[in-house]
């Protein structure tokens, strides 16, 4: 029997720091700068790969001054980045459980703020093993963080399916022998999980 391998942001839970910076900027041009040049996607990874959020925004807060208070929004008021369950997941999730499959998370998170999403979402309290790469420090599409997976809870590659909305740690996955599905919807998830007799 397959073992199932999830990320979650974006394939089971939706995660956008639009849904809080929305409240925090009169203008949608001053929030998008704002995301592309202070707050950027690579500056949060440093986040997902290990590095305290008060270092963090300290450093950033150094360099943007103007920004001061926005900045320390991030990690403030981080839950309110948090939307609800992507829609039509947590179906799978529960008809792969009923069905028997062993399912496992592999997932780019902070270390701080995964515990609050995992208290939030009952459909992450429902994986039988999880890799939050803030507690690794190690970050995907590293593949040290998919051997780390196959080695705590004794996988085998061939026989993991893993899904994720980012074609890059699909085709990391891909590389060590994983079956990977880019995620882009449930219907489509389910789709491609049918046709490898899973659902």
């Amino acid at each position: 029997m397959k073992d199932i391998v999830f990320d979650f942001g974006g394939v089971l839970v939706d995660w956008n720091p639009r849904y809080l910076y929305r409240k925090i900027f009169a203008t949608s041009e001053e929030m998008e700068w704002f995301l592309a040049q202070v707050c950027t996607g690579e500056w949060n990874a440093r986040q997902d790969a290990g590095r305290p959020f008060a270092q963090a925004v300290a450093e950033l807060q150094e360099k943007y001054p103007k920004y001061a208070t926005q900045i320390a929004d991030y990690y403030a008021r981080w839950d309110e980045m948090l939307g609800g369950e992507i829609k039509g997941t947590h179906a799978i999730v529960d008809e792969l459980k009923a069905r028997g499959y062993k399912l496992y998370g592999l997932t780019n998170w902070s270390a701080e703020s995964f515990p609050l999403a995992q208290q939030r979402y009952p459909v992450l309290q429902q994986m039988d093993g999880i890799v939050v790469s803030g507690q690794e420090k190690l970050i995907k599409p590293d593949p040290e963080i998919y051997k780390r997976l196959l080695e705590r809870f004794a996988l085998r590659a061939e026989n993991c399916i893993f899904t994720d909305d980012n074609v890059t740690n699909c085709a990391a996955a891909r590389t060590l022998g994983f079956d990977s599905i880019a995620f882009e919807n449930a219907e489509q998830l389910r789709a491609q999980l049918q046709q490898r007799g899973v659902l």
